[in-house]
């Protein structure tokens, strides 16, 4: 089944152009994804086109009208459109969500721009999404990583074994990796990796797995359910943590 995605926008190009590269273009070649871009002037008002106004109640910048954008909205949507307004407060993008999306039929993708949308839009959306907490020139840039993310985990588009196997899949860092050659600026490849043992090369993936977010974002083991033999590999990692600690302190 071909994913088919409407990305609504004021500046088509930095859309369409990135997204006709790399993975993302190879799934639109084959037809796996079908990727629109719609410039929002299309929908404007008046012969000039008109998108934004200034807003009530003053301040400094322009908002995004409702009419445009509802506009839009009315002629893309479908019985299975799940429509998107990328937002600050919506829901904080991830591998999960992406997911979520990559399972639909059809996204209808939402970017705003200047100070925003007119709230009233907001009841049009399905989904708010935001891809972090910092501020962009437009929503442009979001919907370029909210496609790419979605498209890669489009059945077909790439190996599932290579999906699986990345970073936040199982909602942990990827384990480090190495290639040729054996011995870089004084580093060599981990000994277990040439060992030929795919038994002991999978306990190291998975301890080097744990160690990266436990030192760098413990916040994604926070509340994370784990099984028992990645229990105890946390266990095996705290417990040397410790013990370099002691040493130190001797």
């Amino acid at each position: 089944m071909t994913l088919e995605i409407d990305v609504v926008c004021l500046f088509p190009a930095m859309v369409e152009t990135p997204l006709s590269e790399s993975i993302p273009g190879r799934a639109r070649e084959r037809g796996l994804v079908e990727l629109r871009v719609h410039d929002l002037r299309r929908w404007g008002l008046g012969r000039h086109r008109s998108v934004d106004a200034t807003p009530y109640g003053g301040g400094a910048g322009m908002v995004l009208r409702p009419e445009p954008i509802a506009g839009a909205i009315d002629e893309l949507r479908r019985a299975d459109s799940t429509v998107v307004l990328l937002d600050p407060g919506g829901r904080v993008f991830s591998q999960a969500v992406a997911a979520e999306l990559a399972a639909r039929s059809h996204l209808v993708i939402v970017c705003p721009r200047y100070e925003g949308v007119d709230d009233r839009v907001r009841d049009l959306a399905d989904l708010e999404l935001s891809i972090g907490d910092y501020v962009l020139s437009g929503g442009e840039p979001a919907a370029v990583v909210v496609v790419d993310a979605v498209t890669r985990l489009v059945p077909g588009v790439i190996e599932a074994a290579s999906t699986d196997e990345e970073s936040f899949a199982r909602g942990l860092l990827e384990y480090p990796q190495y290639t040729r050659p054996p011995e870089f600026r004084g580093r060599t490849v981990p000994p277990v990796l040439v060992s030929g043992h795919h038994e002991e090369v999978r306990r190291w993936r998975l301890e080097a797995s744990l160690r990266r977010p436990l030192a760098r974002r413990p916040d994604l083991l926070a509340g994370r359910a784990v099984s028992d033999e990645e229990r105890r590999s946390l266990d095996r990692i705290r417990a040397e943590g410790d013990e370099a600690a002691e040493e130190d302190g001797a």
